[in-house]
């Protein structure tokens, strides 16, 4: 099963019933990723963000914030 960004959902729709709306890693934008590595909690999840990242081919940069 592929990488989940957050928990599943499951909402009720009338006339439809039960949806399930998943959150896999790869569906998940380049911003929300990175903004998740800036200000996330968690270090697992922030291992698989820097991990889908590398493997979209996009290379992190680190800086330290600079005081204006």
């Amino acid at each position: 099963m592929p990488v989940k960004f957050k928990p599943s959902q499951t909402t009720f729709v009338k006339g439809q019933g039960k949806v399930t709306q998943n959150y896999f890693i790869k569906n998940t934008s380049k911003q929300e990723l990175i903004d998740y590595i800036n200000k996330g909690q968690k270090p697992k999840i922030k291992q698989k963000c820097m991990n889908e990242l590398t493997r979209r081919g996009i290379e992190i940069v680190w800086k330290t914030p600079s005081e204006d």
